[in-house]
């Protein structure tokens, strides 16, 4: 979940996110260098009082300055293609879930067992516990397994949402009348918190989603009591 002065991002609970951070990183150190590089010979160009002719009008330096860039954005590319084929791909999941975004609320339906559908709303102020998290908890979560690859089908049933969990490095649109997939694979259990990141009606920063990821024999006792 966010802290309070966080600078980076969520703790990664998935290999995507993972990869997402590292990303992340790769192309922060490509900006830095750029960033001093042309700060260094702005502030140079600027103290040094004689102009250098073979600066302005040297072929070389044009030639530089033209591949230099070309090879940046194919070391920024590349790695950005290689996630977003990994962010679709879907690799025989082992169970399929199905979320629903309302105005301004979120339903699930777990298909692949006995017929489950419930409702998620956030928890208003004077049904808090003290160990749960103004605007972000919500009465019904959704429990999954960790370590299983499962399967998110999202749409929505009035108008544009968007299904976020940042610790997964998910974020899937939920349009009306068209059914968006993705893949979630949760390494360890915990609790997850993310919220609907379309701006969706009066009432969107108050539709947040929580995940709970448990045990498999956790997760089938579940689904058996329920």
């Amino acid at each position: 979940m966010p802290l309070w002065s966080q600078m980076n991002l969520q703790e990664a609970n998935s290999p995507l996110m993972e990869q997402l951070i590292f990303f992340h990183d790769h192309t922060l150190m490509i900006l830095i260098m750029i960033t001093v590089m042309v700060l260094y010979i702005m502030s140079s160009t600027m103290v040094n009082q004689i102009i250098n002719r073979s600066l302005l009008e040297s072929q070389k330096i044009e030639l530089i300055w033209t591949v230099m860039p070309a090879m940046t954005l194919i070391f920024i590319a590349m790695p950005s293609l290689r996630i977003l084929y990994l962010m679709d791909e879907i690799n025989e999941p082992l169970i399929t879930i199905k979320s629903i975004g309302h105005q301004w609320f979120w339903s699930y339906e777990y298909s692949d067992f006995k017929n489950i559908e419930f409702d998620s709303y956030m928890k208003p102020l004077n049904e808090l516990e003290k160990n749960e998290f103004r605007l972000l908890d919500v009465d019904n979560r959704i429990i999954l397994p960790m370590k299983t690859p499962i399967r998110m089908l999202i749409t929505s049933s009035d108008v544009i949402h968007s299904w976020t969990i940042p610790s997964l490095g998910v974020k899937i649109d939920a349009t009306p009348g068209r059914l968006n997939q993705g893949t979630i694979f949760m390494k360890r259990p915990t609790i997850m918190y993310g919220q609907c990141s379309e701006i969706c009606g009066a009432n969107h920063s108050f539709m947040p989603i929580v995940l709970e990821s448990t045990s498999m024999k956790l997760f089938i006792s579940w689904i058996n009591n329920y």
